[in-house]
């Protein structure tokens, strides 16, 4: 997968406008699909659990998280780079370093919003207005970063 066109983005300004007010709107976009997946994942569960005579009622307390986090791994470590929020609101993710994004790095990244989101509560959310190009604390961590995709 060639990143010749991100190249261009460090010096391009236009690559960031308007980032951290999309990414919110992406964010609500995911979480409200993440809910609708849970609908069947939910009735799966049921009937594992009548299957396994109870056993895969224990999936109960954290299939939200089996849910959102295969569903984050799969898309931003898929060939679009960005969930289907993201790509509604014209955004993308990017490593600094022009690798692709893989399944791991989206779930590291997903696990550490959670966990700063838990900590830092929503206020993580200034840290974009303090940073270069609107990165947020994970997106620093992991040296990754949200670009408009037009």
């Amino acid at each position: 997968m060639s990143m010749t066109r991100d190249d261009n983005y460090e010096l391009d300004w236009r690559a960031y406008q308007g980032v951290l007010s999309r990414r919110i709107f992406g964010f609500i976009i995911d979480y409200v699909i993440v809910a609708l997946l849970m609908l069947p994942a939910i009735v799966v569960v049921f009937f594992l659990g009548i299957l396994t005579l109870g056993l895969g009622f224990y999936l109960y307390p954290v299939l939200f998280f089996i849910v959102a986090g295969l569903y984050f791994g799969l898309s931003i470590g898929g060939p679009a780079q960005a969930t289907p929020g993201m790509r509604a609101v014209g955004l993308r993710m990017r490593r600094l370093d022009n690798q692709p994004i893989d399944f791991m790095v989206a779930l590291v990244h997903l696990v550490l919003f959670w966990i700063l989101n838990a900590v830092l509560t929503p206020l993580i959310l200034l840290a974009g207005l303090f940073t270069n190009h609107g990165r947020l604390v994970h997106d620093l961590l992991l040296g990754t970063e949200m670009i408009r995709a037009d």
